[in-house]
């Protein structure tokens, strides 16, 4: 009973911390519910609500002004101006009340000259009112002027089909010079959101606080189930400081409880930024308590910034898992994930989640400790259903099984046709372990494949296994740490066929990087990576003795004589610390 106190208290103590907001962005956007029809009496309803409804103690504190404020440009001087009648007293006033409550302000515009409302929703004010040819007015504005905290920016005006103008912009140079605008206001702390509707490319983590990577959400299932699909691979890309964005909520609208549930616990496991769209005035009993989940808060705004990977595909269902409070410590959030239009019965394997011996399991959603198991755990999960938990466990194994689609593409975008521009990508597939597979890589140094957490507890010597699909014979240069180990020529026989590739590594103590190249031709397709500790290194730890199956050694590699010694224990290739 002690424990499981201790642990709810350290729930509710995450959750507090997350009024620090050094996460993903939490709050609310107009988009969703209002489009462009907004005005300035909505946008403070709205930050009255969220105050008065308890969300902004929990984090919610954003009130994001989206598409419609817009009232064109002087032709003079190149002022934006704001619509008259939408918001008579302008933008200052606003933000001022809107920080006044404590909360911070954000805004949006376009990288074009016109933004999407302007082409899709008619608003005629929205044209010539982009950033394009005014980035340093605009933010100065914004910015030093205004005061807004946040920005999201559009693309609708850099995207030939989808504007009038049929301007064509690149996309890399438009981020980069708003976000240089941005810093020449001298504001340090303002979050730029680049929404161009997918993945733009490894380059953004060094340009925006998050990006959209999908199409825009809508209030139906197959929307937020897409959305799922495009994120399951994306794990890699998302760090402290730099978050792929799921788009806005539409918890609360018209999806079924089942579907609210999934839609808002699979954007809190994979760190997915938090702005509701629902009217709060409004917003309905069931789903204010969902929203204010302080577990999935707390698991969203977790400090390690670890966005949830898939680690099993189970009857048709999703296992996902990530660290909490602590790397490679014994906690672990996880996720089961059920696409399919049927319940589905599901066997949780937790030697999947790198857990062993007595594992606790503590449900998020119900707030209700389940009980302690042993090896696995028998659920069953819903049409459109999500079981999310929070696993404490009394050892942490090291991974073994390391997917393709946990691993990072240095070249990875997905604006442009991969094939012509040899770029890889990840696509779904039913002859792979979990799903999916890294495809179209090789050509060049940067079209790579890179495990770049695979993390050993003591270092030493390993056998990696590389599942790989190739319908003729092509090459792979293994390279670890930055040392080449071999280049293989692999042909696993047919393009639906996984072949397998061992070959011995050795890995440092701690996080290690392995990576798969072809600089001159394309690479096999890439399933997995497998990895199964050998022995301590001679190399690296020169008193080490040889490992056998399942006896136990201390720190330097000597034998122990105690069986609940402190030490490396090393069962069927599987290496934990013993204590």
């Amino acid at each position: 009973m002690k424990r499981i106190c201790l642990f709810v208290l350290g729930m509710l103590a995450s959750a507090a911390a997350v009024q620090a907001q050094n996460g993903p962005t939490m709050g609310w956007s107009s988009w969703n519910t209002y489009g462009v029809n907004i005005n300035e009496s909505l946008i403070k309803r709205q930050a009255t609500a969220i105050v008065t409804k308890g969300l902004r103690d929990l984090g919610y504190d954003h009130i994001n002004i989206d598409d419609g404020y817009f009232g064109g440009r002087d032709k003079a001087t190149g002022q934006l101006l704001i619509h008259p009648q939408r918001f008579p007293n302008g933008l200052k006033g606003l933000v001022d009340y809107i920080h006044n409550r404590g909360l911070k302000a954000g805004i949006y515009s376009d990288a074009g000259r016109n933004t999407c409302g302007s082409m899709f929703n008619g608003d005629v004010t929205g044209k010539g009112v982009g950033l394009y040819e005014h980035d340093q007015q605009d933010a100065d504005f914004f910015f030093k002027e205004c005061g807004f905290d946040f920005i999201k920016v559009d693309f609708c005006g850099g995207s030939y089909y989808h504007n009038e103008d049929h301007l064509v912009l690149n996309e890399r140079q438009r981020y980069t010079a708003i976000a240089n605008a941005i810093k020449n206001t001298g504001r340090t702390d303002v979050r730029m959101n680049a929404c161009r509707w997918a993945y733009p490319g490894t380059w953004v983590e060094g340009v925006a606080y998050s990006w959209r990577t999908t199409g825009d959400i809508n209030a139906s299932w197959n929307s937020v189930k897409g959305i799922l699909a495009e994120n399951l691979y994306l794990s890699a890309y998302s760090g402290k400081g730099h978050f792929n964005d799921m788009d806005m909520l539409e918890v609360g609208r018209s999806l079924t409880e089942e579907e609210d549930k999934t839609h808002f616990g699979m954007w809190c496991i994979m760190n997915s930024p938090l702005l509701i769209g629902c009217d709060l005035s409004s917003i309905k009993s069931t789903t204010l308590a969902l929203l204010k989940n302080t577990e999935l808060i707390a698991l969203n705004q977790d400090t390690l910034y670890q966005q949830a990977y898939v680690v099993a595909l189970e009857n048709g269902c999703h296992v996902l898992v990530r660290d909490v409070e602590k790397r490679n410590g014994t906690k672990r959030a996880l996720a089961v994930y059920n696409p399919n239009d049927d319940q589905r019965q599901v066997t949780l394997k937790f030697s999947d989640l790198c857990l062993a011996g007595s594992v606790k399991l503590r449900d998020l959603f119900t707030h209700q400790a389940l009980g302690d198991f042993q090896d696995s755990y028998q659920l069953t999960v819903p049409a459109h259903g999500t079981r999310i938990y929070m696993a404490e466990a009394d050892e942490r194994t090291e991974r073994t099984r390391y997917e393709a689609e946990t691993a990072y593409i240095s070249d990875y975008q997905e604006l442009t046709n991969n094939q012509t521009d040899k770029t890889g990508i990840y696509e779904a597939s039913n002859a792979c372990s979990a799903g999916f597979k890294a495809s179209w890589l090789g050509y060049s140094e940067a079209n790579d494949l890179q495990w770049r957490d695979v993390y050993s507890q003591e270092g030493g010597d390993y056998e990696l296994t590389i599942g790989y699909i190739s319908g003729e014979n092509r090459n792979i240069t293994v390279t670890v740490n930055g040392r080449r180990v071999q280049t293989l020529n692999v042909n696993s026989g047919g393009w639906s066929t996984v072949g397998k590739r061992k070959l011995k590594i050795n890995l440092d103590k701690g996080y290690n990087t392995i990576r798969l190249s072809n600089a001159t031709n394309w690479m096999p397709d890439i399933d997995y990576i497998d990895l199964k500790f050998t022995g301590v290194s001679s190399v690296e730890a020169p008193t080490a003795q040889k490992v056998h199956a399942g006896a136990a050694y201390d720190l330097a590699g000597r034998k122990t004589n105690a069986a609940n010694a402190r030490g490396i224990v090393i069962e069927n290739g599987h290496k934990r610390l013993n204590y």
